[in-house]
């Protein structure tokens, strides 16, 4: 999906020069690429009409496709034009990193270690929480309907299951005991979407029918369906345990308009672009920012992060390998439940 939104449509820098007042042709100008993960796109609309007033984007054009962020890395990988790349996890712009396309210093250059916004796992559950969902265990009782995309196409999906083992390893359970859990989570799933939007149909598709259902999901697309008419039926818990979500945001190296891409990068990274992703649900990376808005963004008494689980790289290894012989956890559960790898 392509939608544009600016100021102007794109022009060749050589035709600013000229026509442009002395001084004028250093703005930013022209289109850019933003290849994203199907999450933020209600986002970027608020965010990019936002950039669009200030100077530094007011002629910039910038062109969205949105879908399951490991789904856009390949995209990417395979040709599709990108110049800013905001994916679910930091894996997926390392498999861009690994082809030069995105610099080797992406987590260093812009000061945040990369990430540009922040947000935990949460339980989506119906209005009222008619089963009193408050706790993993509550998972996989007997009845209960989960819904969680595939991990094997969305990043969501793995932040999902990582936040489920995880959580199990905080309450004091064995690393035995923790896959084990998630094997009885991934058996009480009943769909996995592509993407989280696309579970987010699944799940609320039919709401008179999900009162036994549960709906894994970050935060902020949580809080937007809250908002929205589609989420007037629904509600979100916070578990005690979860984990701290990190979505990565660069440039890539072969970008067609470093410039405005750039600058709109610095702009999702600013004081007032920070704000505007609290705003719209997303916790800020940006320390003054999170500051100012802590009472929106309740603390988990037992926030972790996927650092402590080993990070991205073990992790895949470990849980997500789809490697003949070296199969990873998750990976061997999802292929005797059937599910796509």
């Amino acid at each position: 999906m392509l939608i544009g939104i600016g100021a102007m449509l794109a022009v060749g820098t050589s035709m600013f020069a000229g026509a442009l007042p002395s001084g004028a042709a250093s703005e930013p100008s022209g289109t850019i690429n933003l290849i994203a993960y199907s999450t933020p796109a209600p986002a970027y609309a608020a965010l990019i009409k936002d950039f669009n007033k200030t100077p530094q984007g007011k002629n910039v054009t910038v062109l969205q496709s949105y879908g399951p962020s490991g789904s856009q890395a390949k995209a990417v990988l395979a040709g599709q034009p990108a110049d800013v790349v905001n994916f679910s996890s930091a894996t997926d712009i390392e498999t861009l990193q690994t082809k030069n396309l995105v610099s080797p210093n992406w987590n260093s250059a812009i000061g945040t270690k990369g990430m540009v916004t922040d947000s935990v796992v949460v339980f989506v559950v119906p209005k009222g929480n008619p089963r009193h969902i408050t706790t993993w265990a509550d998972l996989i009782k007997p009845g209960t309907r989960v819904f969680t995309p595939n991990p094997f196409s969305s990043g969501s999906a793995r932040w999902n299951l990582m936040a489920a083992y995880g959580a199990q390893l905080k309450l004091g359970d064995t690393a035995a005991q923790a896959q084990a859990y998630v094997q009885q989570l991934l058996a009480n799933t009943v769909v996995q979407g592509t993407s989280a939007a696309v579970e987010f149909q699944d799940f609320y598709a039919d709401e008179s029918s999900n009162k036994n259902d549960v709906f894994l999901d970050y935060e902020d697309d949580a809080i937007q369906i809250k908002r929205g008419n589609s989420g007037s039926g629904l509600t979100y818990v916070i578990p005690k345990q979860t984990i701290l979500i990190e979505n990565p945001i660069a440039v890539t190296t072969n970008s067609s308009n470093p410039t405005a891409a750039n600058a709109f990068v610095k702009y999702l990274l600013s004081t007032a672009g920070q704000q505007e992703w609290a705003k719209l649900g997303y916790r800020p990376v940006l320390a003054a920012v999170a500051s100012q808005t802590r009472k929106d963004f309740p603390h988990p008494a037992q926030l972790f992060t996927i650092e402590s689980l080993g990070g991205w790289d073990q992790v895949n290894t470990q849980f997500f390998s789809t490697t003949k012989g070296s199969f990873g956890i998750i990976t061997q559960i999802e292929a005797n439940l059937n599910q796509t790898t």
